[in-house]
C-alpha cells in the first residue's frame, strides 16, 4: 500500500475512535433518540439541550462534532439525524442494531489504563467496576436479535419445540434480558437464569420483577460448572458467555445434563476468524477489538475450533456449527 493510501487508512481509524464518544455522547444523554422524535424537519440545539436537559452551548459543539462525522445533519440552523443512522443506533430490535457496541467500546475503554501492565505481567486488570457489566448488558441486546431473526429461522425445529410447558435455561445469565424476551416470545414458557456475579443477579431480578415476569423466571445465583436442574429442561441457552468461563468444557457439561431427552443445547457468540481474509474485514476489525477488551480481564475469544474442542471435552456429541449473517456463529447439539 501506498504510503499516502496507508495515511488515510490509519487517518480513517483515528477518526472512528472519536467518532464513538460522539456515538456515546448521543445516546446516553438521549440526543440522538431526541432527534429521531423530531423527525426530518429537525431542531435546533438550543432546544435540543432543552428537551435533554444538557449544556446548549456543549451540545452545539457535540453537534458540530456529530455532523463532521456524518452522524446527524445540519442545515439552516436545524439539526437532524438521518433515518439509516438512527436505525443503527437506535433501533435495538434489529440485528443491525450497533447502539450497544458503541456503548460498550467507550465504557470498556475506561479501563484501559491497565492494559500496558495486563501485557507486561500477563495478569488480568483488577475486578472491572458495575458499569462495565451494565454495558455488556446493554451490548447483548444485539445479541438478542441476533437470536431471534437469525437463529430461530435457522433452526425453525427449535421454534416448534419451545410450547407451553416447555423449560428454558439461560447459563451465566447477565442481566436477565434474553430471558425476558424469551418469555414475552413463547407464553407458558418457565425459564431459569443462572449466575455467579452479585451485582448481576440483582440486576436481573430487577428486570424481571419490572417487566412483571417473576413467576414464570427465576433467576438463581450459583456455580455455572453446577447447574443442577438435571434432565429437566427443554433448552439450554448460552450467549456470548462460554469463553468468558474458567472451565467452558465443566460448563458446558453441567448445561448438558440439565437438557431432558429431545432437548436443545445453543451457544451463540463471535469467535476469533480462521480465514485471513475474513480478519481483514470490517467483521475482523470489530473481533479484533472486542478481543482487546477480553485480554484486559484476562479473558478470550476463541476460534471455532477451540469452541467445538470445549464441546469433545465435555463429552457431548458432535453439534452443528452454524454461521450467520451478522458474522456471529450458533452451535447447537440436541439430546
Amino acid at each position: 500500500m501506498r504510503i499516502d493510501d496507508r495515511f488515510d487508512d490509519l487517518v480513517a481509524s483515528l477518526g472512528g475512535f472519536y467518532r464513538t464518544w460522539y456515538v456515546y455522547v448521543g445516546l446516553e444523554l438521549g440526543l440522538l433518540g431526541r432527534l429521531r422524535d423530531a423527525g426530518p424537519e429537525g431542531i435546533t440545539t438550543a432546544e435540543l439541550a432543552r428537551r435533554t436537559g444538557t449544556e446548549p452551548r456543549l451540545v452545539a459543539d457535540w453537534a458540530w462534532g456529530a455532523d463532521a462525522h456524518d452522524l446527524v445533519t445540519i442545515e439552516d440552523g436545524r439539526l437532524s439525524i438521518p433515518d439509516d443512522v438512527a436505525t443503527v443506533l437506535l433501533d435495538a430490535d434489529r440485528s443491525e442494531y450497533l447502539g450497544g457496541q458503541f456503548l460498550h467500546a467507550a465504557v470498556g475503554s475506561l479501563d484501559y489504563a491497565h492494559l500496558l501492565d495486563v501485557f507486561r505481567t500477563g495478569a488480568p486488570a483488577p475486578e472491572r467496576p458495575d458499569r462495565y457489566r451494565a454495558a455488556i448488558e446493554r451490548l447483548t441486546v444485539q445479541d438478542i436479535a441476533v437470536f431471534f431473526q437469525e437463529v430461530l429461522a435457522s433452526v425453525p425445529e427449535l421454534v416448534v419445540s419451545l410450547r407451553p410447558g416447555t423449560r428454558i435455561l439461560d447459563v451465566h445469565c447477565g442481566g436477565g434480558r434474553w430471558l425476558i424476551a424469551m418469555a414475552r416470545r413463547f407464553p407458558g414458557t418457565t425459564l431459569i437464569g443462572v449466575e455467579f456475579e452479585p451485582d448481576s443477579v440483582a440486576r436481573a431480578r430487577a428486570n424481571v420483577a419490572a417487566a412483571v415476569l417473576a413467576e414464570r423466571i427465576t433467576i438463581e445465583q450459583g456455580a455455572v460448572e453446577a447447574v443442577g436442574h438435571a434432565g429437566e429442561c427443554d433448552l439450554a441457552y448460552f450467549q456470548y458467555a462460554l469463553h468468558q468461563l474458567a472451565d467452558a468444557p465443566a460448563a458446558l457439561r453441567s448445561a448438558w445434563e440439565a437438557v431432558a431427552e429431545g432437548g436443545w443445547l445453543v451457544t451463540l457468540d463471535w469467535y476469533i476468524p480462521s480465514d485471513p481474509d475474513e480478519l481483514r474485514s470490517r467483521h475482523g476489525e470489530l473481533i479484533a477489538g472486542v478481543q482487546l477488551d477480553e485480554l484486559v480481564q484476562g479473558t478470550r475469544l476463541v476460534s471455532r475450533s477451540e469452541a467445538l474442542g470445549w464441546y469433545e471435552a465435555a463429552g457431548i456429541p458432535t453439534p452443528e456449527l452454524i454461521d450467520l449473517p451478522s458474522g456471529a456463529t450458533a452451535i447447537i447439539a440436541r439430546r
